[in-house]
């Protein structure tokens, strides 16, 4: 494939155990089948990692994938994907994360990069265009993220370099730990950085100087031009422009639906002191944006008084801020900021933290454990040296952490006594600071997405916009745009899971591809025509996205998973709301009737849960089907 426009038009294998590596050409056939990012990953990992590879196993890939849209001023094409098979979930495993990196990596020449078996001493690697270079890495072992980025761009003598590191807490086996580059720019979900680590590598740097060229690109310009007008149009650009992700918890606190307490309540007392508003009051100094994008969403800090004085980073987002604030208790903002840093420099996923640490201060609650056994700390709710010395705990897998560091769902049971009811996960991935009794379109994308509990699969956002003329035309029912009600939530969630492929395939930003619904399917062909001069058009893209879908549900499928296994804790589908969740009181999660939408949108068998033979073939996967089955019916 001729890198003539968008795409790079190279993979680039490297075998680490060998310490070698080389090119190939793009197959522009898998392209127009996958588009790029997530979908070109996922072929190749359904393709080159067989059933019941073991995460952490040198067997395992680890893929990073890039889109045809990265490197162009495209806004917000600035995000990379990550994929292996999950060392946490045992299921597919995937991450997407956004600042320099992706486009870097555009830079260098590659839109995959695969790193294949494990080297025999601890190296990081140095990508460019003209290759790779094995770096050694002993000294850099145990530093954590911020440290490991300094050295190696000091090493370098470039700080224009990108570094994509697995922090000590990925070295230490923590099954949530990510990859992080920008320091905190997070790949954290499902154990990416896990694998890295036990791969040997410690980071990857890329330095890149090719440009990005486009087929046409006085088309691409207009596109371009009439696009960034209408995202500053958008009613939401000056709010997410002024707190991005941060300003959900103070508005999902008012509809009581934020993760509180371990999901005891849907609102938290203490939300405005600890709010993206009060964030932005007491401790932004200025604004903060991705590559090429137009919504500066995220910001730098500083805290300049009390016991956390002189602490300065980047961020947070909404699911660090919620969950070492709401989701453990915690009442103090500071301390909320201080936690998030810790997991950035540890290299941990912020929900899998706060979920653990949460979910060990319910069981204690409840009588479950003891204080005794966590060491002695005080597992009481918003206790902030429990919180950090929790964090410092599992980061080092030491004592209690080590039992935590796996994940909440191995954590309970490796304590039992009932605890298994109160871990907060579907197959094995913990999920957001939001309530799901208070987003039932969020409540079924977390129980079918491909990764496990994962809003980020769907985000179906339109379930918040109230407009029931809307939700009748496009998905067949009033219900599917208000938040409480289920009907149409399973047409509501298939759109949104197809929207959200395009946004990770393009890997662009969610925020204005799925949450401002500023591209569809059309307008996305549009785009790759221009950049790409490969025959795109609007069906084929959402067939693309639709296929990448249905090929990741063979994925899990041939790891054995069924309708059985989409299923929320019983305390969403069980018990109500309290009263003093406000408006989302009283409320619980009819998951079934929405399953049952869901399949039949979807073209899948409502007993399985897994894709009919007509809707396979449909979309190509035939023979991918077929290695599905023989999994199946071996076991």
């Amino acid at each position: 494939m001729s890198a003539n426009g968008g795409y790079a038009g190279r993979v680039l294998r490297v075998d680490l155990a060998r310490r070698a590596w080389r090119t190939e050409p793009l197959d522009p056939a898998a392209a127009l089948r996958y588009i790029g990012g997530r979908g070109l990953n996922m072929d190749l990992l359904y393709r080159e990692v067989a059933a019941g590879t073991p995460g952490l196993d040198p067997a395992n890939r680890l893929i990073f994938g890039v889109g045809p849209l990265n490197g162009t001023l495209f806004p917000g094409a600035a995000r990379f994907n990550v994929s292996a098979m999950s060392p946490q979930t045992g299921i597919l495993g995937d991450s997407n994360a956004g600042g320099f990196f992706g486009p870097e990596l555009k830079f260098a020449g590659y839109d995959q990069v695969v790193l294949e078996g494990r080297a025999d001493s601890l190296i990081y690697l140095l990508i460019t265009e003209d290759g790779v270079q094995f770096r050694p890495a002993d000294d850099l072992r145990g530093l954590d993220v911020w440290a490991t980025d300094a050295a190696i761009r000091a090493e370098l003598g470039d700080d224009r370099a990108q570094v994509a590191v697995a922090g000590p807490a990925a070295e230490c086996g923590v099954k949530f730990a990510g990859i992080f580059a920008n320091l905190v720019r997070a790949a954290a979900r499902t154990g990416m950085g896990a694998v890295m680590a036990a791969k040997n590598v410690k980071a990857v740097a890329v330095r890149g100087l090719r440009p990005v060229t486009v087929a046409d690109p006085e088309r691409f310009a207009g596109l371009l031009e009439g696009l960034n007008a209408e995202i500053k149009a958008h009613p939401d650009y000056q709010s997410r422009r002024a707190l991005g992700t941060t300003r959900l918890l103070a508005s999902l606190n008012n509809l009581g639906a934020l993760a509180t307490r371990h999901y005891q309540t849907g609102r938290f007392e203490a939300a405005p002191e600890v709010s993206g508003e009060a964030l932005a009051e007491r401790f932004r100094t200025k604004g903060k944006a991705c590559f090429a994008c137009p919504i500066p969403c995220s910001r730098f800090f500083r805290v300049t008084d009390g016991p956390f004085a002189g602490l300065a980073s980047e961020g947070p987002e909404f699911e660090g801020l919620a969950g070492f604030t709401s989701r453990v208790g915690n009442t103090d903002l500071a301390l909320g900021l201080k936690a998030v840093d810790l997991c950035n420099r540890y290299g941990m996923d912020v929900i899998g933290t706060s979920e653990v640490i949460s979910f060990a201060m319910e069981l204690r609650e409840r009588g479950i454990i003891t204080d005794a056994e966590a060491d002695g700390l005080e597992l009481t709710w918003g206790n902030g040296r429990t919180i950090l010395a929790l964090i410092e705990k599992v980061a080092n897998r030491e004592g209690f952490g080590d039992v935590l560091a796996d994940g909440v769902r191995a954590a309970a049971a490796r304590i039992g006594r009932g605890s298994e009811v109160l871990a907060m996960h579907v197959k094995g991935l913990e999920f957001f600071q939001a309530e799901p009794r208070g987003l039932k379109g969020y409540a079924l994308g977390l129980a079918v997405a491909s990764r496990g509990g994962d809003h980020l699969r769907s985000e179906p956002s339109f379930e918040f916009s109230n407009d029931g003329v809307a939700g009748q035309r496009r998905f067949g029912a009033t219900e599917a745009a208000f938040r409480l009600e289920y009907k149409g939530k399973g047409r509501l969630v298939k759109h949104f899971e197809e929207l959200c492929a395009l946004a990770d395939s393009l890997n662009a930003c969610k925020n204005t591809v799925v949450n401002m619904e500023a591209i569809d399917f059309d307008r996305a062909a549009e785009f790759l025509r221009a950049a790409t001069g490969l025959a795109f058009d609007g069906a084929g893209v959402q067939r693309a996205c639709e296929r990448t879908v249905n090929l990741e549900r063979l994925y899990n499928a041939r790891e054995g998973l069924t309708r059985a296994d989409d299923r929320l804790p019983d305390r969403f589908v069980k018990e109500p709301l309290p009263a003093d969740s406000g408006p989302s009181a009283g409320s619980v999660v009819e998951l079934e009737p929405m399953l049952d939408e869901y399949y039949a949108a979807r073209g899948w068998d409502l007993k399985t849960g897994l894709p009919s033979p007509a809707k396979l073939t449909e979309l190509g996967l035939e023979a991918e089907a077929g290695q599905a089955r023989l999994r199946r019916t071996s076991d």
